[in-house]
């Protein structure tokens, strides 16, 4: 196939309640999004990166709600347990958040988590030639790690949500928590790919070409 180029990052400036500022909500609705990053109602995020949920509260669910650089709708269900909990999705944009019931402490919402971000998933074709390279470059200071899914949306008979797809870091342990730019391979097709920006400010961009895959 053609070279299918993916990037992640930098996600600028963080802060724990850019999004959301210190609130105790007394009952279940939204939370108010009154953070630096918000413009009528809606977080506006610098690059697609994963909100940071801040609160002592373990008790409760929070739903998430934005949309993805192309305006794509992506929502989810977190429950934090401990201190802090980091969305398992990116988002462009956060258009609103709310929880199950009142708060048992104060929540704030911002960016900045662990992971940072992730670029967009590369759909393989497990059908195909299962040799796949793929190249990492990267800018400015970063620590990433490329990982596969066999769990697939899409799926007919087994969709999982895409909240829900467990993605396993790659075998090849020098792209696993890597800070300069490399070269790494897989010798089987998984149906999804991806680099997650565990930490930096800096950022990556991620180049996959699969073996004997006709473009359309």
């Amino acid at each position: 196939m053609r070279p299918v180029t993916v990037t992640a990052g930098p996600v600028g400036s963080t802060a724990a309640n850019n999004i959301a500022l210190s609130q105790t909500p007394s009952g279940a609705g939204p939370i108010t999004l009154n953070g630096s990053l918000v413009t009528g109602g809606v977080a506006v995020l610098s690059t697609p990166q994963r909100i940071l949920i801040t609160t002592t509260d373990t008790t409760h669910t929070f739903t998430v709600t934005g949309t993805t650089p192309t305006g794509t709708l992506v929502t989810e269900i977190l429950q934090n347990a401990g201190t802090s909990i980091t969305s398992q999705l990116d988002y462009k944009t956060v258009t609103s958040i709310s929880v199950n019931a009142g708060l048992t402490a104060a929540v704030t919402v911002g960016n900045g988590g662990t992971p940072l971000a992730a670029t967009p998933w590369v759909r393989l074709d497990e059908w195909a030639n299962a040799q796949v390279g793929i190249q990492i470059n990267v800018t400015g200071t970063v620590s990433y790690t490329v990982q596969s899914t066999m769990d697939d949306p899409n799926s007919a008979t087994n969709p999982v949500t895409p909240s829900a797809v467990q993605w396993v870091n790659t075998n090849d342990t020098n792209v696993v928590n890597a800070t300069s730019s490399l070269q790494t391979n897989y010798l089987f097709s998984p149906i999804f790919a991806r680099v997650l920006l565990n930490s930096g400010s800096g950022s990556i961009t991620a180049t996959f070409v699969q073996a004997n895959v006709a473009n359309r």
